[in-house]
């Protein structure tokens, strides 16, 4: 590990993250409550109708459709997840660093995932 943890990567532009992440975490909070509401109505709609999977057409697409919605929330609740971790290390400063070897993140990995904790070959290392 560097002795470089605990600094932000050099030339974050704190308040353009700052911007950028509270935007994503409003979008992933938004898609978490829309995506809410559609495990609801799918849960109702199967409330309403007598369904059996064996006979009834229809039973494996809800079935495969309740799968898919629940897989996206969870998605959307990691992605939430790593905003809110990404901001606290802005809030830190160590927003930019990487949480495996302390080295900076790449500025355009950061501008394709704000969240990144980690870098490309400390993410590689973790298989992520």
């Amino acid at each position: 590990m560097s002795d470089s943890h605990g600094k932000a990567a050099p030339g974050v532009d704190t308040a353009a993250v700052r911007e950028r992440l509270v935007e994503a975490r409003e979008a992933a909070a938004t898609q978490i409550d829309a995506l809410g509401r559609d495990i609801e109505a799918i849960v109702a709609a199967n409330a309403l109708t007598a369904v059996d999977d064996e006979h009834d057409p229809e039973g494996s697409s809800t079935a495969f459709e309740r799968a898919h919605t629940a897989a996206l929330l969870d998605q959307a609740r990691e992605r939430l997840a790593a905003l809110d971790d990404a901001l606290e290390r802005l809030g830190q400063g160590a927003y930019g660093r990487c949480e495996g070897c302390g080295e900076p993140i790449a500025p355009e990995r950061l501008a394709i995932l704000p969240a990144a904790a980690f870098c490309i070959r400390c993410a590689e290392a973790r298989g992520r």
